[in-house]
């Protein structure tokens, strides 16, 4: 099991990679235990930022039908969304790097992340319907937040397949690259993401969970009154910024 998520750390980024390649990571009971040690892990020490994504030709191609039809033995009731919600709320960026297949519980999953980076060859598509399924892993909510409701509901009536271009289009995917710059996109979004301050990360993260759904006035309420103001970074990072301008206009 413990196979089934494969971890790797470099310079402050934590790589989940979901590791079944020769059932296309499909999605069953023992890779949620696993995923879920190392989001445990991840809240007792955080990471710069997490990179979730799939081994061998795809992401993920979904919930594990043949683990469904055997009758799924889950350690508590709603396991998996469960384990799905502990990954969204991490208190650090996460990212979806998507490439190939990304249906159904694999959409569930990327959606669980911040941002969603995916490749040309990704295939994004909920099937639920096909399979007289709906969602509990949290597609309902979280999709129509990312496209719109009636987008949302084209994809969730149609059980179309997306492109990894259209996603980007229709705002399910916030960037699409060629599958020959993936890899250098996720290395140049996750240093992006680590130059700035991991204290603003975790409170902007809160911020904007918190506030979700709130109106106008009450969230604006919530960010004066219960933001949380200035980090212990701020003094370093502005001394180092000053520093670098005034260094840049002195005459050589």
């Amino acid at each position: 099991m413990d196979d089934l998520v494969l971890r790797a750390d470099r310079a402050g980024v934590c790589q989940l990679t979901l590791n079944r390649p020769d059932k296309l990571n499909a999605l069953n009971v023992d890779l949620f235990r696993a995923l879920e040690a190392h989001i445990a892990d991840l809240e007792a020490a955080p990471a710069g930022v997490v990179v979730l994504r799939g081994a061998g030709r795809c992401f993920s191609a979904g919930h594990d039908l043949g683990d469904i039809a055997a009758g799924e033995k889950l350690p508590r009731p709603n396991y998996q969304s469960h384990v799905i919600e502990r990954l969204a709320d991490l208190p650090l960026p996460v990212v979806s790097a998507v490439h190939g297949h990304c249906y159904t519980g694999a959409l569930e999953l990327a959606l669980a992340a911040d941002i969603i980076l995916a490749a040309e060859s990704a295939k994004f598509g909920d099937t639920h319907a096909k399979w007289a399924l709906t969602p509990v892993w949290g597609l309902s909510q979280r999709l129509p937040r990312r496209v719109g409701t009636y987008k949302a509901r084209e994809m969730m009536f149609t059980c179309r397949t997306y492109s990894g271009r259209q996603a980007e289009t229709m705002g399910l995917a916030n960037a699409c690259v060629a599958d020959a710059e993936f890899e250098a996109a996720i290395d140049s979004l996750a240093s992006e993401i680590l130059a700035n301050s991991s204290f603003s990360h975790a409170a902007n993260k809160r911020l904007l969970t918190e506030t979700d759904g709130l109106p106008q006035r009450a969230g604006l309420a919530h960010e004066i009154y219960r933001g949380e103001g200035v980090g212990p970074d701020m003094s370093d990072r502005i001394q180092e910024f000053t520093r670098r301008s005034t260094f840049r206009q002195s005459p050589s």
